[in-house]
């Protein structure tokens, strides 16, 4: 049996307006070294052991399951996954995603399944419900996405993302996705909707354009989840405030937060340092857009 390496990049979800609809990919990542085994196991960081379970719990584990039976295979030959995860557990940047896709990766490199992208992105919607996530962890990029349940469409931006920083304010609490979609009402009116739909259309249009200036004022303007989501972050309105001053485009809750992301030019190494420095009691990072996505190797064994 061969040894599989695989890397999927952290997403940021939703950039506002876009709601279960848009995300990208950012340069963060989970790598798993794979090794065939008596019997499946996990090594996980010490940080990681209370969220990521180390033997058939796991998620990468599951997913990889699930993927075989979704094309009529019923056993999994054992493998030891050593994972390195740079993706903060339960902090907005996709850390379940990057396990969804990486266990359908895993499935594909073991079972020689020759999935395509398509084929992979519907295997991972139908786990996660919306294709925000695990479309641009598959794909990288920036990607708008649409998924009904059976219907997957979407369309993929990368010009122009390498000019741009995202500055990342990684709070130390965790906000769990299903209390973050709690606090969400159950409708809004008409009025409401229609203001909200043609923000995330105006948003849509400025990435294509690539007019950034328009791209931040729009993230602002989310009516979605955002400012039903503030309650549980209540750093954010003082981090959008600190982003503005210091020249970003506009600013967003990443996914169901608590994470914070602002958008920025291409910044400098004095910059980037100076607004690391801005945030002592949070983890800072500069991240830019991974537009690769998913990436693997199998290292035939001699």
């Amino acid at each position: 049996m061969n040894s599989v390496t695989i890397r999927v990049p952290a997403t940021s979800a939703n950039l506002g307006p876009g709601f279960d609809s848009i995300g990208m990919a950012l340069s963060k990542y989970v790598t798993l070294e794979c090794q065939p085994a008596e019997q499946w196991s996990f090594s996980v960081a010490e940080k990681d052991q209370p969220y990521i379970p180390s033997d058939e719990k796991n998620l990468i584990y599951k997913t990889t399951l699930f993927t075989a039976y979704h094309y009529g295979i019923e056993e999994l030959p054992p493998y030891h996954v050593s994972m390195v995860n740079d993706v903060p557990v339960a902090r907005g940047l996709g850390s379940s995603s990057t396990a969804v896709v990486a266990g359908i990766e895993l499935a594909n490199a073991l079972l020689h399944l020759e999935l395509n992208k398509q084929d992979k992105l519907k295997i991972a919607c139908k786990i996660e419900g919306h294709p925000d996530n695990v479309a641009p962890a598959i794909l990288g990029g920036v990607v708008i996405s649409s998924y009904t349940g059976e219907d997957l469409d979407y369309v993929r931006f990368t010009k122009g993302l390498k000019d741009l920083s995202f500055v990342t304010v990684i709070p130390s609490y965790h906000v769990e996705t299903e209390k973050a979609r709690l606090v969400l009402p159950d409708a809004l009116n008409y009025k409401a909707a229609v203001l909200a739909s043609g923000t995330a259309n105006v948003l849509v249009a400025a990435l294509a354009e690539q007019d950034w200036t328009v791209v931040g004022k729009m993230m602002k303007r989310d009516q979605w989840h955002q400012p039903y989501r503030r309650e549980l972050i209540p750093d954010f309105p003082l981090v959008s405030k600190t982003f503005e001053e210091n020249g970003s485009y506009g600013s967003y809750i990443s996914g169901a937060g608590p994470t914070m992301i602002g958008l920025f030019p291409k910044l400098t190494p004095d910059q980037r340092k100076a607004l690391i420095h801005q945030f002592p009691e949070h983890h800072v990072e500069v991240l830019t857009i991974d537009t690769k996505g998913l990436e693997t190797a199998v290292h035939v064994d001699q």
